[in-house]
């Protein structure tokens, strides 16, 4: 069970895993090595997933977000396979969920323009039979991020 301070330990984590031990230690009121023996435990328990550098997309050159909704007249677990294989190796696909509701997938597509999205259309859709795809690009990003709430971690 995790207590406070596991939980204010996961958030600094998320914010900025490169944070010296020391420095989380001191943020939660522990000495250096009752923290990093708690970070180390938090692993060991799967709290932490791993560890990313996050970049920038500007500079890495991949700006701009189109989500891409599909609909498919497939849902056997086979084709759901063959489907996650499909997207797996399309780097510009970054983000892949099934739905509930009128469409059964949503696709996170970054690209360094709007006009590459007919290059990763193409290739999806030789990998694998779709019914329908609807693109939207998006205009404006509102919030981003990867830190997750830790209030519900037990």
């Amino acid at each position: 069970m995790l207590d406070e301070r596991d939980r204010r330990i996961l958030d600094l984590l998320q914010k900025d895993a490169t944070l010296p031990v020391a420095e989380v230690a001191d943020q939660v009121a522990l000495s250096a090595s009752a923290c990093s023996r708690r970070i180390q435990k938090l692993e060991e328990a799967g709290y932490v997933e791993r560890r990313i550098a996050v970049l920038d997309r500007e500079r890495i050159g991949v700006p701009t977000t189109v989500f891409a909704l599909i609909k498919t007249a497939h849902h056997s677990d086979d084709w759901i396979e063959s489907f996650r294989k499909a997207i797996s190796d399309i780097g510009e696909i970054v983000e892949a969920h099934r739905l509930t509701g009128s469409y059964d997938y949503i696709l996170k597509v970054v690209l360094p323009r709007v006009e590459h999205y007919d290059v990763v259309y193409r290739r999806l859709v030789k990998r694998i039979e779709l019914f329908d795809v609807s693109a939207f690009i998006s205009m404006e990003i509102l919030k981003s991020g990867h830190a997750l709430p830790v209030d519900y971690a037990e």
